[in-house]
């Protein structure tokens, strides 16, 4: 399980540095997606393999249009974890998420997997669903 949330800083090359909790799960590969509210969704070997069976399945099924199963395998790609820690980020993902070189990130938990966020966009996710949690009545 992937839990918390830290902040990083996106290198001049398009690099951040994981979680030191996060990396014994991910290393030594692990897959980047795009994720859903413009995130990057980053999973173990394993989690990504088990989202493309469902994907098949829910094709199958009529779930889920060919279209989006193509986007999603279009629009995800293998990485290898340096010695450091850090994965590359593609100017694709950095665009589809609206990260910058240089900049503030966010990479958070979300228990199957770890999703890589610009702050302003991470803050009102989050404060989104901890009201939800919270209640109407809160």
């Amino acid at each position: 399980m992937f839990v918390g949330a830290h902040e990083r800083q996106l290198d001049p090359k398009g690099r951040i540095a994981l979680p030191a909790p996060y990396r014994p799960r991910l290393e030594p590969r692990c897959y980047l997606a795009f994720g859903r509210d413009k995130c990057i969704d980053v999973m173990t070997a394993e989690a990504f393999e088990l989202l493309g069976q469902e994907a098949v399945e829910k094709v199958k099924k009529g779930e889920m249009s060919r279209a989006e199963q193509r986007a999603l395998a279009f629009n995800s790609v293998e990485v290898v974890i340096d010695a450091q820690g850090r994965i590359n980020l593609s100017e694709e993902f950095r665009a589809y998420a609206g990260l910058m070189l240089n900049s503030r990130i966010v990479v958070a938990g979300s228990f199957d997997r770890v999703e890589i966020w610009d702050p302003a966009r991470y803050e009102r996710v989050a404060l989104e669903g901890t009201e939800q949690i919270a209640g109407a009545d809160a």
